[in-house]
């Protein structure tokens, strides 16, 4: 059985070559489903879209929104700034379903957010309330969101060594050798794999690019 690093390095890999393909989809739900690395930078980029739905099922793959304060906590900023938004677009029966439908989550950890948000709703512009006063327009907001959600990731025990990308270099290498090592082999016995006739001196083998 693999190492549990070997493991991430070659699932690494993997998403490398999916990306080369660009089949960044499949990518980005092997990163998902497999938990070994939290790409901070595809994250980054939903959150700086506005695509905080896309952003809160990334992040599904990794924890739940009551496991730690911190994913909590990540949680409710995606919320916040989705709720904020619809807002600011003039749309207030969807902002005032998703009060009813997503902000129950965290109802036992500020009993009076879901009352300060209602008085919201009756604002022409919800900027104009005190504490928002300095909100800013919807990229800086955004920006600013982001600042505080790679805080709680940082801070989680729960991501704690998938921030990264894994370092394949060791993974490569091992590969290389063992594959020279096979090639040793087969034409020490003059054959090739399979027990196929050993390839010509000048066969540059299987590749992912160009032609053999």
């Amino acid at each position: 059985m693999a190492a549990p690093n070997q493991n991430r390095e070659l699932l690494y890999m993997i998403t490398q070559f999916l990306e080369h393909e660009n089949l960044t989809e499949a990518a980005r739900t092997l990163e998902r489903e497999s938990c070994f690395y939290f790409n901070i930078r595809y994250f980054e980029d939903l959150v700086h879209n506005g695509s905080f739905g896309e952003a809160e099922e990334y992040v599904d793959g990794f924890t739940t929104i009551h496991e730690n304060l911190f994913s909590t906590k990540i949680y409710f900023e995606l919320r916040k700034q989705k709720f904020f938004e619809t807002l600011q677009d003039g749309a207030r029966c969807k902002a005032l379903t998703m009060l009813i439908q997503e902000f129950g989550d965290f109802a036992p950890y500020n009993r009076s957010f879901s009352a300060e948000a209602a008085a919201l709703l009756t604002l022409d512009d919800f900027r104009h309330h005190q504490s928002l006063a300095g909100h800013g327009d919807v990229n800086e907001a955004r920006r600013s969101v982001m600042n505080d959600i790679r805080r709680c990731l940082h801070a989680n025990p729960v991501f704690q060594g998938k921030l990264q990308p894994p370092n394949i270099r060791s993974t490569l290498q091992q590969a290389i050798m063992l594959a020279n090592s096979g090639n040793n082999n087969q034409q020490q016995n003059g054959v090739g794999g399979n027990g196929c006739p050993a390839p010509p001196s000048n066969y540059n083998g299987f590749s992912f690019s160009g032609r053999n």
